[in-house]
């Protein structure tokens, strides 16, 4: 599999590198009847409008004569005159459009040019905006376009494979929890809103001008101890002079699960079982009856196979979205309206018929959003944005008939659709048939979870969360004062607060123990439904910021300075608030944007850290040559930009704890005093404090390379990063229990995060057909340089110098195949092998197998990430794909779903287990021996068990139609588009029997495939 996956991988590599040169080459051809001098008409003097899809005119749309290049440029009215001659075809090209060619055939020739994504004059940095001609910074930067094609709750799942440096896993499949976890450069990176802080994954990416993603040093260094890890910035939009736009967009599809386990049939399932039995010595437990029963289905009752995942889950379930935005405005007054609801179902059944409430895994989610730009005065901007959110999440009891009433103080976990998937991957389909001949639910005093039950019959967990914020600011520009000069305040709230609504109940279940009469044994009872609620999580954030700055030319060169105070005040549920105070700069200077430089630093403080200690000096610098403005290559006609550049900062990391330098005391032992004893508690010292804890540190380089050629359409970055990150807070390893109480955190560890960078966009078009190819990939080695390791006796078991998710363990050397083997071979330490175990080195030669000979299993080799985005439009049609994959990665895959007949026999098999080892599959087995519970010797911590966790995913693809501008007129309407659309449509993977980044018991990934109607007015 692994081999036809990288053949696959390398012939689509290869025709979509060989296919971009052929595009761009057929620039330049044309059907006969348009070369010059050929059918050609009478001169004309052609005039005309151009405008966009809402019928606003556009300006500085270049209107060119394709046969002899001559151009002209339409006014603010969006009009343009030219003269041509019948028959030529006019190139009309903007930046952010399409480029759309038609033919002169009148006089009179207006023109609609649909939106693209722009080439940026600017690129957004922290707390602003810098000219991409002189940015030394590492960014990357995706658009609303590109983000709206993708039909998912989380904007973070909708960043997978688009940005060189970040990496997404989603491990979760539930509707409102399958957010993807993001790590840029290895890191979890700060998220901040409009440049304030604040973690809103969950809104839609309809009011989203654009993500970008600060990796390097230099990008983060005004954030002081905040800046370390990189920051996902999210802008929302703003509103625009000019008359109402309103955009209509309403979605909805289907979702299906991706990726199973398969359990085996109930006929399978038995036999396996008697042959783990007899390796294990025991009697058969199923007899010649109970296996012929099961193989014709005879006696569903007494002999049930229930395939529990088709029982219990749907097929497939719905998504939908709908979305109005509009914006507007005068010059005095502009805004942005944003309302987004979506509804997400779950893929559990339900009893309608039963029930009154929900016990699906569903998700609903309310938006609003509002920006607000007002010019109080022709130098005072008055900016408030709102936010509100409401989000409904529900899930289904999930227990058991012997599971104890819900209380406060219940794990979350042993309940709702957790329980539910988990039970699916442990009850086999031969344990008891959904219902009884009575009806009743069927169970046994080994299966007291009826799986039906658990789903419909146990009530319901309802969670329900609101987040409210809200920031002002006011700038004012100080040009009567010195050119450039301004100065600006804000002040940010935001408040959260969830909520779970219990409506658990017991329920019973019944084994029919006779028959004439029936006998039913009954297990649990049948419980009220219980009616709580408690308050899950409750958050606070203020955050105040105030900044001047002054940007001012003189000749040839440029100056740009920013200065800033913020302060953040962080409260959750009854905590301490956790305040950062934060004083920062930054200087960026360039001549004649040839030579450049920056340098920014931070004074940065936090109260959890001890008085005296809290406030540490950041600071960062670059420089940068544009190479293109020399003199030696001005006439590079193919060459329009090449910078180099290069940063090092130094940078902070808070992880403090809750104030560690306080030395706590906690509950401990009981005693017993007087004559008549009485118990009176005791109090113990909790964890050591640690007075010296300080923040996480961190040396960042990197060295990048900008360019842009062919006239633009193909831009290249490429970067180089190495980061040293020290005083990493951990727990000392060589410590002693003498000491009676646990070690406090302290700054011990050095780790090293280097990689490469290559982001890459080839754009273009041949005539009406427009098409840009867009790959990016990124390497990352996280290598632990140091931490306070216990002495081990072999060097092999060192986790200094390994990466940061190495997986330790023993190496497996195949199967056993024969008692002779066995015996020449090194003992394993407490166990008694037999043929059909798994074999394993011994790394020391001592002829012992035990922790001795436990090693690193993963090679210390780059994990690469890539992404292919990759699109067209032509005569109103629209294509897009994005391909996300991982190389170098791995899988690890154990417990229920991997081995079976777990907890103590009680457990589920599934198809894998079929490759198991038997004397007559020695040759082929892929699995060791069966036997009825757990094994210390096949289920230890091995290779056996790791596997190649590769895979390219077709994680979106998008095909649009927008209607001729023609008929859209006619409705009144700016522009109508349908579109479908999918989300994580196929896999390959190197490991193809489980899902990649889900697998084992967990909710499932889910595939969406979509469709939906976009409406402008």
């Amino acid at each position: 599999m692994r081999k036809t996956y990288l053949k696959q991988l390398m012939l689509f590599s290869l025709t979509v590198y060989a296919a971009c040169p052929a595009l761009a080459y057929a620039n330049t051809i044309r059907v006969e009847r348009h070369v010059a001098g050929k059918n050609k008409g009478h001169r004309l003097e052609v005039t005309g409008t151009v405008s966009d899809n809402f019928g606003n005119p556009l300006f500085g749309v270049s209107v060119t004569i394709k046969e002899t290049g001559n151009s002209v440029t339409t006014d603010k009215d969006g009009k343009y005159k030219i003269s041509a001659v019948e028959g030529d075809i006019l190139t009309f090209t903007l930046n952010g459009y399409l480029v759309k060619e038609v033919e002169v055939k009148e006089a009179l020739l207006n023109v609609s040019l649909g939106e693209s994504q722009k080439r940026q004059a600017a690129t957004p940095v922290l707390y602003g905006e810098q000219s991409t001609v002189t940015n030394l910074q590492s960014t990357s930067t995706v658009y609303n376009t590109d983000l709206i094609k993708v039909p998912v709750a989380g904007i973070n799942n909708a960043l997978s494979g688009r940005l060189a440096g970040l990496y997404t896993l989603q491990s979760n499949g539930r509707p409102g929890a399958d957010g993807t976890s993001i790590t840029v450069r290895g890191n979890a990176p700060l998220v901040l809103v409009n440049g304030i802080p604040r973690d809103y994954p969950s809104i839609d990416p309809e009011e989203i001008e654009s993500v970008t993603i600060l990796k390097d040093g230099l990008s983060t260094v005004m954030l002081g101890q905040q800046a370390s890890n990189g920051v996902i910035m999210i802008t929302t939009r703003k509103g625009e002079a000019g008359k109402q736009r309103i955009s209509l967009t309403a979605q909805a599809g289907l979702q299906s699960a991706i990726k199973l386990p398969k359990p085996l049939g109930a006929f399978d399932y038995a036999t396996l079982y008697n042959e783990a039995l007899a390796n294990d010595g025991k009697a058969p437990r199923y007899t010649a009856a109970d296996l012929n029963a099961w193989a014709t289905g005879s006696d569903p009752i007494f002999h049930p196979d229930v395939d529990w995942y088709s029982t219990i889950l749907k097929p497939n379930t719905t998504f939908s979205r709908y979305n109005l935005n509009t914006y507007g405005g005068g010059n005095s007054t502009r805004y942005f309206l944003d309302v987004d609801y979506l509804n997400q179902s779950g893929i559990l059944r339900q009893d309608d018929e039963r029930n009154t409430y929900s016990t699906n895994t569903d998700y609903k989610r309310y938006l609003v959003r509002t920006n607000i730009d007002i010019d109080i005065t022709p130098t005072t901007l008055l900016n408030l944005n709102l936010f509100g959110r409401i989000q409904n999440g529900n899930q289904p009891g999930g227990v058991s008939a012997s599971t104890a009433i819900f209380t406060t103080g219940t794990t979350l976990s042993n309940f709702g659709s957790n329980n539910v998937f988990s039970q699916l991957a442990s009850i086999p389909n031969n344990a008891y048939p959904v219902f009884n001949p009575n009806g009743s639910l069927a169970g046994t005093s080994d299966y007291q979870t009826n799986l039906w039950g658990a789903t419909t019959r146990s009530g319901y967990f309802y969670n329900s969360s609101r987040d409210v914020s809200a920031d002002i600011s006011l700038k004012k520009t100080l040009d009567n004062v010195t050119k450039g000069l301004w100065i600006k305040g804000l002040a940010s709230f935001n408040t959260s607060v969830s909520e779970n609504i219990i409506r658990t109940k017991q329920y019973a279940v019944y084994k029919l123990a006779s028959t004439n009469p029936d006998v039913y044994q009954k297990f649990g009872v049948d419980g009220q439904q219980v009616n709580l609620s408690t308050n899950t999580g409750q958050s606070r954030n203020l955050f105040v910021d105030f900044s001047a700055g002054l940007d001012k030319t003189f000749g040839s060169h440029s100056l740009n300075t920013l200065l800033k105070f913020n302060s953040q005040s962080a409260q959750t549920s009854n905590q301490i608030p956790m305040i950062f105070n934060n004083l920062s700069a930054r200087v960026d200077y360039n001549y004649k944007e040839k030579y450049l430089a920056e340098v920014a630093l931070s004074y940065s403080g936090l109260n959890r850290y001890e008085k005296g200690n809290r406030y540490g000096l950041f600071y960062g610098f670059g420089l940068g040559w544009n190479v293109a403005k020399e003199d030696f290559l001005k006439d590079t006609k193919w060459l329009n930009a090449l910078k180099i550049r290069a940063n090092y900062a130094y940078t902070g990391n808070a992880n403090a704890g809750y104030f560690a330098y306080n030395q706590y005391y906690v509950t401990g032992a009981s005693y017993n005093y007087g004559t008549t004893p009485t118990s009176m508690g005791g109090i113990a010292e909790g964890t050591l404090a640690n007075p010296h804890i300080t923040w996480e540190k961190a040396n960042q380089y990197n060295i990048g390379i900008d360019a842009s050629l062919f006239n633009n359409k193909l831009s290249v970055a490429a970067d180089y990063f190495n980061n040293e990150n020290f005083d990493l807070v951990q727990t000392r390893g060589r410590n002693s229990a003498l000491l009676g109480t646990a070690y406090p955190l302290e700054n011990i560890g050095i780790s090293r995060y280097s990689g490469v960078e290559f982001d890459l966009k080839y754009s273009n078009h041949v005539g009406n057909f427009n098409y840009y190819v867009a790959p990016n990939v990124f390497s990352l080695q996280k290598i632990i340089k140091y931490q306070d390791e216990i002495g081990r006796p072999y060097p092999w078991m060192e986790r200094t110098g390994q990466r940061e998710d190495q997986t330790f363990g023993y190496v497996a050397d195949g199967l056993f195949q024969s008692q002779a083997e066995i015996n020449s071979s090194a003992k394993i330490q407490g166990y008694n092998p037999v043929p059909g175990d798994i074999k394993y080195k011994d790394l020391n030669n001592d002829g012992i197998i035990n922790e001795l000979d436990t090693r690193a299993l993963k090679n210390n080799n780059p994990i690469w990430f890539y992404g292919l985005n990759l699109g067209f439009s032509y005569k109103g049609f629209d294509f897009s794909a994005l391909l996300q994959g991982v190389q170098n990665r791995y899988v690890y895959v154990s417990g229920s779903t991997e081995w079976a007949f777990q907890n103590n026999g009680l457990g589920q098999a599934f198809e894998q287990n079929l490759g198991r080892w038997t004397p007559a599959t020695a040759a082929t087995a892929t699995q060791p021996r069966l036997t009825i519970g757990a094994n210390p010797n096949n289920e230890a911590t091995s290779s056996y068990w790791l596997h190649d966790g590769s895979y390219v995913r077709l994680k979106n693809v998008e095909l649009g139609y927008t209607l001729p501008k023609g008929i859209t007129g006619k409705l009144k309407l700016a522009s109508v588009r349908f579109f479908v659309n999918a989300v994580n449509a196929f896999t390959l993977s190197a490991y193809d029997r489980v899902d990649p980044e889900v697998y084992g018991s967990g909710y499932p990934l889910q595939k969406v495939v979509n469709a939906g109607l976009n409406v402008k007015f």
